[in-house]
Protein backbone atom coordinates (compact mmCIF):
# COMPACT_ATOMS: atom_id res chain seq x y z
CA UNK A 1 0.00 0.00 0.00
CA UNK A 2 1.54 3.65 -1.14
CA UNK A 3 0.89 5.98 2.14
CA UNK A 4 1.46 9.27 -0.48
CA UNK A 5 -1.49 11.18 -0.62
CA UNK A 6 -0.44 12.72 -4.42
CA UNK A 7 -1.39 9.00 -5.57
CA UNK A 8 -4.68 9.42 -4.30
CA UNK A 9 -7.55 9.09 -7.14
CA UNK A 10 -10.57 9.46 -5.94
CA UNK A 11 -13.16 6.57 -7.94
CA UNK A 12 -14.97 8.09 -10.84
CA UNK A 13 -17.72 6.53 -9.16
CA UNK A 14 -17.80 8.36 -6.20
CA UNK A 15 -16.79 11.29 -7.73
CA UNK A 16 -19.90 11.26 -10.18
CA UNK A 17 -22.11 10.56 -7.53
CA UNK A 18 -21.26 13.24 -4.55
CA UNK A 19 -19.52 16.98 -3.77
CA UNK A 20 -16.66 17.64 -1.94
CA UNK A 21 -17.25 19.03 1.44
CA UNK A 22 -13.54 18.83 2.80
CA UNK A 23 -9.96 17.37 3.28
CA UNK A 24 -9.67 16.15 6.69
CA UNK A 25 -6.26 14.85 8.00
CA UNK A 26 -6.48 11.27 6.25
CA UNK A 27 -9.41 11.67 4.14
CA UNK A 28 -11.60 13.45 1.67
CA UNK A 29 -15.17 14.17 3.08
CA UNK A 30 -17.82 14.20 0.32
CA UNK A 31 -21.89 14.55 0.18
CA UNK A 32 -23.80 12.42 -1.57
CA UNK A 33 -26.02 13.72 -4.00
CA UNK A 34 -29.25 12.82 -2.70
CA UNK A 35 -31.57 14.66 -0.69
CA UNK A 36 -33.79 12.10 0.61
CA UNK A 37 -31.22 11.33 3.05
CA UNK A 38 -28.14 13.38 4.58
CA UNK A 39 -25.36 10.76 3.75
CA UNK A 40 -21.70 11.74 3.88
CA UNK A 41 -18.78 9.66 2.57
CA UNK A 42 -15.45 9.67 4.14
CA UNK A 43 -12.43 8.30 1.49
CA UNK A 44 -8.79 7.79 2.71
CA UNK A 45 -6.57 9.75 0.63
CA UNK A 46 -4.06 6.59 0.62
CA UNK A 47 -3.75 5.03 -3.30
CA UNK A 48 -5.03 1.20 -3.56
CA UNK A 49 -6.67 0.81 -0.10
CA UNK A 50 -10.18 -1.72 -1.03
CA UNK A 51 -10.45 -2.97 2.46
CA UNK A 52 -10.30 -1.33 6.30
CA UNK A 53 -7.42 -3.56 7.15
CA UNK A 54 -5.28 -2.27 4.13
CA UNK A 55 -4.74 0.90 6.07
CA UNK A 56 -1.60 1.16 8.58
CA UNK A 57 -3.03 1.10 12.19
CA UNK A 58 -1.96 5.16 12.87
CA UNK A 59 -4.18 5.74 9.61
CA UNK A 60 -6.89 3.44 11.00
CA UNK A 61 -7.10 5.25 14.47
CA UNK A 62 -7.51 8.69 12.47
CA UNK A 63 -9.60 7.18 10.01
CA UNK A 64 -12.19 6.50 13.95
CA UNK A 65 -11.51 9.82 14.95
CA UNK A 66 -12.47 11.59 11.43
CA UNK A 67 -15.72 9.08 11.61
CA UNK A 68 -16.51 10.16 15.09
CA UNK A 69 -15.95 13.94 14.20
CA UNK A 70 -18.10 13.43 10.86
CA UNK A 71 -21.52 11.89 12.32
CA UNK A 72 -21.58 14.04 15.49
CA UNK A 73 -20.74 17.28 13.08
CA UNK A 74 -23.68 15.23 11.02
CA UNK A 75 -26.34 14.67 14.19
CA UNK A 76 -25.72 18.42 15.41
CA UNK A 77 -26.65 19.53 11.55
CA UNK A 78 -29.56 17.21 11.13
CA UNK A 79 -30.87 15.75 14.53
CA UNK A 80 -31.46 12.58 12.82
CA UNK A 81 -33.47 9.48 15.53
CA UNK A 82 -30.03 7.41 14.27
CA UNK A 83 -26.39 7.66 12.11
CA UNK A 84 -25.78 5.12 10.31
CA UNK A 85 -22.10 4.09 10.07
CA UNK A 86 -20.74 1.36 7.57
CA UNK A 87 -18.44 0.39 4.49
CA UNK A 88 -19.85 -1.83 1.54
CA UNK A 89 -17.57 -2.23 -1.49
CA UNK A 90 -19.30 -4.47 -3.45
CA UNK A 91 -19.95 -1.70 -6.64
CA UNK A 92 -16.96 0.56 -5.59
CA UNK A 93 -13.99 -1.41 -4.54
CA UNK A 94 -11.86 1.74 -3.24
CA UNK A 95 -12.53 1.66 0.57
CA UNK A 96 -14.73 4.53 1.70
CA UNK A 97 -16.87 4.45 4.89
CA UNK A 98 -20.59 6.19 4.56
CA UNK A 99 -22.23 8.31 7.53
CA UNK A 100 -26.19 8.52 6.95
CA UNK A 101 -28.09 10.38 9.39
CA UNK A 102 -31.78 8.82 9.45
CA UNK A 103 -35.17 9.51 10.86
CA UNK A 104 -37.89 7.62 10.73
CA UNK A 105 -40.48 8.93 7.79
CA UNK A 106 -37.19 9.05 5.36
CA UNK A 107 -37.50 6.98 2.55
CA UNK A 108 -37.21 3.36 3.14
CA UNK A 109 -36.90 3.46 7.03
CA UNK A 110 -35.74 1.69 8.81
CA UNK A 111 -34.40 -0.30 6.02
CA UNK A 112 -31.32 0.75 4.12
CA UNK A 113 -30.07 3.84 1.77
CA UNK A 114 -28.71 1.64 -0.67
CA UNK A 115 -29.99 0.90 -3.85
CA UNK A 116 -33.35 1.82 -3.27
CA UNK A 117 -35.18 4.18 -5.92
CA UNK A 118 -33.10 6.81 -7.82
CA UNK A 119 -31.69 9.65 -6.09
CA UNK A 120 -33.51 12.86 -5.62
CA UNK A 121 -31.26 16.30 -6.55
CA UNK A 122 -30.97 18.99 -3.21
CA UNK A 123 -33.33 22.39 -4.32
CA UNK A 124 -31.73 25.48 -4.58
CA UNK A 125 -28.82 25.83 -2.34
CA UNK A 126 -29.57 22.99 0.13
CA UNK A 127 -26.73 20.81 -0.35
CA UNK A 128 -25.06 24.13 0.26
CA UNK A 129 -26.16 24.95 3.36
CA UNK A 130 -26.09 21.29 4.88
CA UNK A 131 -22.48 21.49 3.63
CA UNK A 132 -21.46 24.79 5.84
CA UNK A 133 -23.23 23.30 8.69
CA UNK A 134 -21.03 20.12 8.36
CA UNK A 135 -17.97 22.16 8.11
CA UNK A 136 -18.76 24.37 11.25
CA UNK A 137 -19.16 21.18 12.80
CA UNK A 138 -15.89 19.54 12.30
CA UNK A 139 -14.21 23.19 13.23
Amino acid sequence: MQADPSAFVLDSRLEADTTPVCDLALCRLLLMRDARWPWLILVPRRAGLVELFDLEDADRRQLLDEANAVARALDTATRPEKINIGALGNVVRQFHLHVVARSSGDPNWPKPVWGFESALPYGSGADEALIRSVQEGLR
